[in-house]
């Protein structure tokens, strides 16, 4: 190991780079494999094995027989260490979160956990065809709520070379430390690296267009974190017989204005509602500045008729929208059976305008049907939770059994002997297994 002596600071950039791993040979090959997947399903994943894992499989999924045989393959000591992990686990996670509160998971093991800011913050701030000032509410606020050291801001300029005033006004009052006029994939990648100018960041934030998120996607590889790899803007509106048909245009339409890459899906269970909402849009979109996009959007968009809201519901989930408006009678009980969607919206007043503006849920969502997976952004997404555990002589004694026969099972070693010199240190383990 190389000794390095009370390095100075501008030396600390280079002593914690990690090995760099060349990413360039790797590409390829995994894009062939994901592109033939997607396209021969288990045959390609049956050739692949058979090529990369040597072994040839009929049947890909793990059977009955073979779980049964699994637990008669391994010893009772193993069985028994692996239960204790099991319940040490178990009730760590088990107990609500609390910070600082301590777990005492066996006699003398004690775990907890601290939430903290993530330091240094970079903030997107799309200005291409809208000059979205509410993004720097969402952004900004969360992040100066978490407590984050450094909350840097970027957006492009207009052909003046400034930002928009309200955009400025609204980064001031929310605590930006800095601001930068800088947009596009340009302004993820001086985040992520840093310049004689701009400060490198830890974690990225804030929708923007293809450039935007494909660099988004490019520096996470490099070990800058990200939000989330933002699409283009959506909303599903389930509606019966009950809804308005003017609001739900005028919903629909607030969405398909973003830009010509938007969707709308329209779920109804009411042949004629979809027809007065139809006739309702055509007549509200000759009054939009921004018609010209809304047509666009609308013409990749669906409305559908089904049997029962249920089974609109149903659709909705799996189309796992970034908004979902609940515009059907009972709405609140309808609402309690979403699993997918990155905010809801429930009832015939509730609109999406009110989330993307003033009614304090977040406006930078999932989208592109991440919301089965992701959530939108919250104070929790400028923080991180750090574990910490504390282990008496006696937790030690009582755990250290069990960590040794599954690192011995794992083969490894170094691992086993790190626990081994520590009891040996005080005697040994006093207690078994259970």
């Amino acid at each position: 190991m190389k000794v390095i002596k009370y390095p100075a600071r501008d030396t600390w950039t280079e002593i914690v780079r990690r090995p760099y791993h060349d990413c360039d040979s790797i590409d390829p090959i995994v894009s062939q494999i994901l592109d033939d997947v997607r396209a021969r399903g288990d045959d390609a994943v049956r050739d692949y094995g058979r090529r990369f894992d040597g072994v040839e499989l009929l049947d890909l999924e793990v059977s009955a027989p073979e779980f049964a045989s699994a637990a008669n393959d391994i010893s009772d000591e193993l069985k028994n260490a692996i239960l204790v992990a099991k319940k040490n686990i178990e009730t760590f996670h088990n107990v609500p979160f609390e910070d600082g509160r301590e777990v005492e998971t066996t006699d003398g093991v004690f775990c907890w956990r601290r939430r903290v800011a993530i330091e240094k913050v970079g903030l997107y701030v799309p200005g291409g065809t809208a000059s979205l000032f509410s993004t720097v509410l969402m952004l900004a606020i969360p992040a100066r709520l978490a407590g984050c050291r450094e909350t840097v801001m970027f957006s492009p300029p207009a052909g003046d070379g400034k930002i928009n005033p309200v955009t400025l006004y609204a980064a001031q009052l929310c605590g930006v430390t800095k601001f930068y006029k800088i947009g596009g994939a340009q302004a993820i990648a001086a985040m992520a690296y840093g310049t004689k100018t701009v400060p490198s960041v830890y974690k990225i934030f804030g929708p923007g267009n293809q450039f935007v998120t494909e660099a988004k996607r490019q520096v996470s590889r490099a070990g800058v974190a990200i939000d989330m790899l933002a699409g283009p803007s959506e909303v599903a509106v389930l509606a019966d017989e009950t809804a308005n048909p003017t609001f739900v245009a005028a919903d629909l339409l607030s969405q398909a204005e973003h830009g010509p890459d938007s969707q709308v899906l329209f779920v109804s269970t009411s042949d004629q509602l979809i027809d007065r909402v139809l006739s309702e849009i055509k007549r509200q979109i000759t009054t939009l500045p921004r018609r010209e996009y809304a047509e666009q959007a609308l013409c990749q968009s669906n409305a559908v008729l089904v049997g029962d809201v249920n089974t609109g519901l149903d659709l909705t989930n799996e189309y796992a929208p970034e908004h979902l408006i609940i515009a059907t009678e009972l709405a609140e009980e309808v609402a309690r059976g979403v699993v997918n969607a990155g905010s809801v919206f429930v009832g015939n007043l509730a609109c999406e305008s009110a989330g993307d503006y003033a009614s304090g849920t977040n406006h930078t969502l999932p989208t592109n049907g991440s919301s089965r997976a992701f959530s939108g952004l919250s104070v929790e997404s400028f923080t991180k939770t750090i574990t910490f555990q504390r282990i008496t002589r006696e937790g030690l004694r009582n755990l250290g059994p069990s960590i040794e026969v599954m690192a011995r099972a794992e083969g490894l070693n170094a691992h086993e002997q790190a626990v081994s010199i520590r009891l040996e240190s005080f005697g040994g383990a006093e207690c078994s297994i259970l």
